[in-house]
């Protein structure tokens, strides 16, 4: 089915929080509404501070919802308590990173497309043109970046900052990286509930010291899920990329995940999309090129959508190779797989040159609830 954040508001204008003589929306309740197709997460705070009282309220919301939007939403509702003043506004705080300059987010629909290996190779590669870049192993569920960059056994050492302890990131081949590979044991599965790997992700996040950075490339999970949407809640992405294969599958999914980004209560500029295992070229046919999974997918897909094509990354064995040996291939100077991906960052660069000067900077999803509307 389909439905607005309008609609949801509007059924919460029928219910009060407990001992609140006004309805939710009018009484500035309602801090965060995020919607994405049949989902939809509502953020409360009510001044009453019981168990009851929250308990109350998180029932009602989903009830209302369900009888007025639609009976199968999957409706998800934080209640938190805070006595505030009369007439005071509650606003999301923007919560940017001290010293981080951009925050690329890279994303696929689907899982198995290389996403994670385009994220170490572009994060080499920006490095080696001199920027101070940094990567966020997003993917709390199947971290890889601690094998990518060949520092599995390391951990992150505490540090003190302004009298506060802080995470120092791991650092290989000039890039600063954080993993929730780096606290658990590889041999188990990290079996969690979306808030806590939410939580997990927030302190690599903020109880981190990563310094000067001029990128922090955030490495995100296969989908549209928890882990997506507390990263639009949490920091200002400056603009997505996507990754995809050719495969008519792989785009499908890819599509819904630049969908994603350009809802309108996230709203973070799309980059553009890189294709991975474009084609395969023999050693022994290096004229050859054979489209095993499609040709110019992403290109079509980039065009339909009004984005860019970064790049095409062939289907070689090395970068296989260099990654499950922790040596990114864009490290090899010279190769054509090293300006392959030389050429997705820079075109990268150029479209984020362009989002910069035309575009205001993104800040975390929020409503304002004095109108109801979203704000970015």
């Amino acid at each position: 089915m389909s439905f607005k954040k309008q609609d949801i508001l509007g059924a919460l204008e029928k219910i009060s929080a407990p001992g609140e003589g006004k309805n939710l929306v009018e009484s500035n309740a309602v801090t965060n509404i995020v919607v994405f197709d049949n989902e939809v997460i509502i953020d409360v705070t009510i001044a009453n501070p019981t168990l009851q009282a929250k308990k109350k309220t998180e029932v009602e919301v989903m009830k209302i919802i369900h009888d007025q939007v639609g009976q199968k939403i999957d409706v998800k509702v934080n209640v938190k308590s805070e006595v505030v003043e009369a007439g005071s506004k509650r606003i999301a705080q923007d919560k940017s990173i001290p010293g981080i300059n951009n925050i690329i987010a890279i994303a696929s629909g689907k899982g198995g497309v290389g996403k994670s290996t385009i994220t170490a190779n572009i994060a080499v590669s920006l490095t080696k043109m001199g920027f101070k870049v940094g990567v966020l192993d997003a993917d709390v569920y199947g971290p890889s970046m601690p094998i990518m960059f060949g520092v599995e056994k390391e951990r992150p050492l505490s540090v003190k900052i302004d009298g506060k302890s802080k995470m120092k990131p791991i650092e290989n081949y000039g890039v600063k990286m954080l993993s929730l590979g780096f606290f658990t044991d590889p041999n188990q599965a990290v079996i969690w509930r979306g808030a806590m790997a939410s939580k997990a992700l927030n302190q690599m996040i903020f109880d981190a010291h990563w310094g000067e950075l001029d990128f922090l490339l955030v490495d995100l999970p296969p989908g549209t899920g928890d882990i997506h949407l507390s990263m639009v809640q949490a920091v200002p992405i400056t603009g997505a990329v996507i990754v995809s294969t050719p495969q008519n599958i792989a785009l499908a999914d890819a599509k819904r995940g630049v969908a994603m980004f350009k809802q309108e209560n996230i709203n973070v500029p799309v980059l553009g999309i890189v294709e991975n295992m474009s084609y395969f070229t023999p050693k022994e046919l290096p004229e050859n090129k054979y489209y095993i999974f499609g040709k110019d997918g992403a290109k079509h897909l980039a065009s339909d959508l009004g984005t860019n094509l970064l790049g095409e990354i062939p289907l070689i064995q090395s970068i296989r190779e260099s990654g499950d040996v922790g040596h990114p291939v864009a490290l090899q100077d010279g190769s054509e797989i090293e300006k392959a991906f030389n050429e997705v960052a820079k075109n990268m660069l150029s479209e984020l040159v362009k989002r910069n000067k035309n575009l205001p900077p993104t800040e975390i999803v929020r409503i304002t609830t004095m109108s109801g509307c979203s704000t970015k």
